[in-house]
């Protein structure tokens, strides 16, 4: 017997590319779609991918060309659509798009980077996995100057308070009186992973910036820019089972 995709409404109409989930909610709470020739106001309705015909306005649903970008985003930024508090979100920076597309992961409000948005869901899932152990590089200014010792004990790994880090590869990038500037690679994705490694150490990070995904870096890209990802660096996150 074979399984079919079920979805809820609202994830159809965002996975889809036409909106974000906070959009599709609103559209269906204001009647604008339809399921099976009737109008559905709840967002939480399950959706049989394989039989349903879901309108938008009257028309039917169509997945959106698949869009791949590459942002650099600054400090500041929340990595979300909307800002109850008005604060500035990556969405800003890619007004000029023309498509919606969805974060591929999170960089909080104090680190910046490359960060990666589709509308390709099924390539995001893969690269956000833990188990895909896709590796993401950081550039980390650190509050101390770092002995070899505590650099291996962060490739060794660290104890958190939800377990053991994996090991990580590190390199010293240099020192400056006060400080020791390194890059980093984890094959995991836990909230704040790389501050809450440095404070493991008794030092914090002073700057945190994020400079590659898998094999593909933020290179010249200026800060606040975006560009669209090349089908080579698409094929190479669809096809890379990348270890440390």
């Amino acid at each position: 017997m074979t399984t079919r995709p079920l979805k809820t409404l609202e994830r159809v109409l965002s996975k889809a590319g036409a909106g974000s989930r906070v959009d599709a909610r609103g559209w269906i709470r204001a009647g604008r779609v339809k399921v099976n020739g009737q109008v559905v106001r709840d967002p939480d309705t399950w959706i049989d991918m394989g039989r349903d015909r879901v309108r938008l306005d009257g028309r039917p649903l169509q997945v959106r060309e698949r869009t791949y970008l590459l942002l650099y985003k600054p400090t500041g930024y929340l990595t979300t659509y909307r800002d109850p508090k008005g604060r500035p979100t990556v969405y800003d920076l890619i007004a000029d798009l023309g498509s919606f597309v969805s974060p591929v992961g999170r960089l909080d409000l104090d680190t910046s980077g490359l960060l990666l948005m589709t509308n390709d869901n099924q390539l995001a899932e893969r690269v956000t996995n833990p188990a895909s152990h896709v590796p993401k590089t950081y550039l980390v200014k650190a509050s101390l100057r770092l002995t070899d010792e505590q650099l291996q004990q962060l490739r060794d790994g660290v104890e958190l308070a939800d377990g053991p880090t994996r090991p990580a590869r590190v390199r010293r990038v240099r020192d400056s009186e006060k400080y020791t500037h390194l890059e980093i690679t984890l094959t995991e994705g836990r909230n704040r992973q790389v501050r809450r490694m440095i404070e493991a150490l008794g030092a914090a990070v002073l700057k945190l910036v994020r400079v590659k995904i898998g094999s593909i870096s933020i290179g010249t890209l200026p800060i606040g820019k975006w560009r669209l990802l090349t089908d080579r660096e698409v094929q190479t996150l669809r096809s890379q089972h990348p270890q440390l």
